[in-house]
């Protein structure tokens, strides 16, 4: 089988490539190296095995028709994109190019090459907007939302808020659409948080690794934190994500038409307080922080209720908060 991983040398389409070539697949990559790491990733993969790659950004029609006619892949992981909200307000116009556009472009070229092609769009909670309709109380150490103790569903109600949320949204709905209209074989993953190894994070991506860096080693200034460290998000591994993917290819049918929030579930949830409490415990360093005003839209709580894809796919994740943060700790000191 043929499966192309748009954005295959970001944090999880390198993931997804290694397991696929470890299991007999004919991988393709496209990717343009925007991301901070994707570089290095390429090397990486390099080192462990065959793909083909294919150098070329998504927003471009053209090329991408071209990658899809020459490789005509069975099946397409969907990951490229502008993922980080600060980026969206500073540069929306190029946040729209390549999150919906591109992702256009991809449908567009899947439609072109009629060879009963599948495909999974890796989308994001922000597609709900900031949930502040949502009843919130607080305790010690995080936001609760009563209403919703396993979290949310999917019938919870699409509101685009910044533009990141409209962009990823847009596309989102472009893939459901093309699944009706054009009758495509289709599916949606809402991603909540990830992490994991090949995951080079920043400030503003992937939370979770860039506070276990800071943590790895003694702080010696404050970091900038946003809101006073009580919103909740569930996390999941990219070991689990990566075997969800995979499933997913046996199991299609199951998902085809459909939209799926992704994310560790309410047993696999935390606030950043209690983040800063395990990494303090595991590291044996001290976190200084200061408190900013809440960005933009941010989500007092987003905990994904995993109901929808475990009874589709008979899926949940495997890998426990604890595990994943030594898991990530010794990824980051190997790096």
């Amino acid at each position: 089988m043929k499966i192309l991983i748009t954005g295959g040398c970001g944090f999880l389409g390198s993931n997804l490539a290694l397991y696929g070539m470890n299991s007999g697949y004919e991988i393709t990559i496209v990717d343009n190296f925007y991301r901070l790491g994707s570089k290095k990733n390429f090397d990486w993969l390099k080192s462990k095995g065959k793909f083909n790659l294919y150098e070329t950004d998504i927003s471009n029609y053209e090329e991408i028709k071209k990658v899809f006619h020459t490789v005509m892949p069975d099946f397409v992981f969907h990951l490229a994109g502008q993922t980080a909200m600060t980026t969206s307000l500073n540069s929306p116009l190029k946040d729209f190019e390549i999150n919906t556009i591109g992702s256009i472009n991809i449908l567009e070229s899947i439609k072109s090459i009629d060879n009963d092609c599948k495909a999974i769009y890796a989308s994001s909670n922000k597609v709900y907007g900031d949930l502040e309709y949502v009843k919130t109380d607080e305790s010690n150490t995080r936001y609760v939302t009563p209403e919703f103790k396993n979290g949310f569903p999917e019938s919870m109600k699409i509101d685009f808020s910044t533009p990141y949320g409209c962009s990823k949204g847009a596309a989102d709905l472009y893939f459901l659409d093309y699944c009706k209209s054009y009758k495509m074989k289709l599916s949606v993953f809402r991603h909540s948080t990830m992490y994991g190894g090949r995951q080079f994070a920043t400030v503003d991506q992937g939370w979770i690794g860039f506070f276990c860096e800071k943590l790895s080693r003694p702080l010696k200034e404050e970091i900038d934190i946003y809101g006073i460290g009580k919103q909740v998000r569930d996390i999941l591994h990219c070991d689990d994500i990566v075997e969800l993917y995979y499933e997913s290819i046996h199991k299609f049918d199951n998902l085809k038409g459909e939209a799926f929030n992704i994310g560790g579930g309410a047993s696999n949830s935390l606030s950043l307080l209690e983040l800063f409490e395990k990494l303090e415990l595991k590291t044996g360093n001290k976190m200084k922080y200061k408190i900013n005003p809440m960005r933009v839209s941010d989500q007092k709580v987003y905990i994904s209720d995993l109901d929808k894809i475990k009874i589709a796919l008979d899926w949940i994740p495997k890998v426990n908060i604890d595990l994943g943060l030594d898991m990530m700790l010794d990824w980051v000191k190997e790096k």
